[in-house]
């Protein structure tokens, strides 16, 4: 007897959700519905067609930033390098600059606007990286502004420390030291409460594996997961080493090799792609979409939002670019943005549409997925629901 092919998007038609609290208590076929659920609810709603999704998650981002990098735009494109720029002093320093400068207060207003497109298009979940302070006084105030977030508007906020993002200009030609002030770093910020997870931007402009490795050694001791930017500018091993200490995630990849694809299956680890920055920055190595598919690595979709390589607030548009310039399919695309976005996170209760998980859903003016990646600069978002609560 042959089985029934699978479902594309896992799709049910005419459905029906029934949420309890922040959770789906039950959901399937509305015909399927049990009466004794039903009488149950004291509050029902027509969705009228509408198509319904689990809430986009946004599984990288550097969405908490002071100033803009407008000027470096107009360099790239008169012939600039990133690493050209960068090695100026221009680039994540000039960034740090500004940031540095901004209080906590002008900080949130300049991040609000951000956050809120984001949620304007269906985003339930977003991870916020620090590394525009460098210091212990200034990644604990991005950090604070990224929970604050969080307190104020109806979205969920998962914070990642990224100490070692760049060589700050104090500790210019000491990366070693600088290493050593990360490690004093980490555990100051970790007893606050301000640390989720542990990244670092493992390049020929930024930090050795070896450096790395030390990151690595102190987020393991304070049992902080950990992630990775990886293979970007070169296949430096990264995504290897990030694979040995069980990342939950390794991102951008364009330059990854089959060592590194295989290792990160091996270790579960999620392939963050990036196609904003990749399109900013105008490369033309794109990540080996099909290898990573060979290995059964799962492959999310984010929006980078930074400011000087992807300044970016349309989750949705990279959905477009996820499809257009890397050729995954809608349908992956989708499951970048939800279920392989939560795994990246290591959120085991979003990311599906499932009963005992929570209750983060979106409902759309769509006939089918495939217009979510379809129509660039289109939002037919009618409505989010955050943990139970229209948002």
């Amino acid at each position: 007897m042959q089985r029934d092919a699978p479902v594309p998007y896992g799709l049910i038609e005419d459905a029906a959700i029934a949420v309890e609290g922040d959770r789906i208590a039950w959901i399937g076929r509305r015909q399927d519905l049990p009466k004794n659920v039903e009488a149950n609810c004291n509050r029902h709603h027509d969705a009228r067609g509408a198509l319904v999704t689990p809430g986009l998650i946004d599984c990288h981002t550097h969405l908490v930033y002071g100033g803009d990098r407008a000027h470096e735009f107009e360099l790239r494109l008169g012939g600039a390098s990133y690493e050209d720029i960068a090695r100026a002093g221009g680039g994540i320093a000039s960034t740090v600059k500004a940031t540095r400068a901004a209080s906590e207060a002008e900080l949130l207003a300049q991040s609000l606007p951000r956050l809120r497109a984001l949620m304007g298009e269906g985003v339930t979940t977003i991870e916020i990286k620090s590394g525009y302070g460098l210091s212990l006084e200034h990644e604990a105030k991005t950090l604070r502004v990224a929970r604050t977030l969080a307190e104020q508007e109806p979205v969920d906020v998962r914070t990642t420390f990224l100490g070692a993002h760049a060589l700050p200009p104090e500790f210019a030609g000491r990366a070693d030291d600088y290493i050593d002030e990360v490690l004093a770093m980490l555990p100051a910020l970790h007893e606050q409460g301000l640390v989720d997870a542990v990244d670092a931007f493992c390049e020929r402009i930024a930090f050795s594996t070896a450096q790395t490795e030390r990151v690595f050694e102190a987020a393991r001791k304070l049992g902080l997961p950990v992630k990775l930017h990886a293979e970007q500018l070169s296949d430096s091993g990264g995504a290897q080493l990030a694979a040995r200490y069980g990342a939950l995630s390794c991102d951008h990849l364009e330059w990854l090799g089959e060592e590194g694809a295989a290792a990160m299956a091996r270790a579960g680890s999620v392939a963050v792609l990036l196609p904003g920055a990749f399109y900013f920055l105008r490369d033309t190595r794109v990540p080996p979409i099909t290898m990573l598919r060979e290995h059964g690595v799962p492959m999310a979709v984010s929006t980078d939002c930074n400011p000087g390589s992807s300044p970016c607030t349309s989750l949705l548009l990279m959905l477009n670019m996820a499809c257009t310039l890397f050729r995954l399919t809608p349908q992956e695309a989708l499951a970048g943005a939800t279920r392989n976005a939560a795994q990246a996170l290591g959120l085991k209760d979003r990311g599906v549409l499932s009963p005992g998980l929570r209750a983060d859903f979106v409902l759309w003016d769509v006939e089918q997925p495939a217009q979510l990646s379809y129509a660039m600069g289109s939002n037919p978002r009618r409505q989010t629901v955050h943990g139970g609560r229209p948002a």
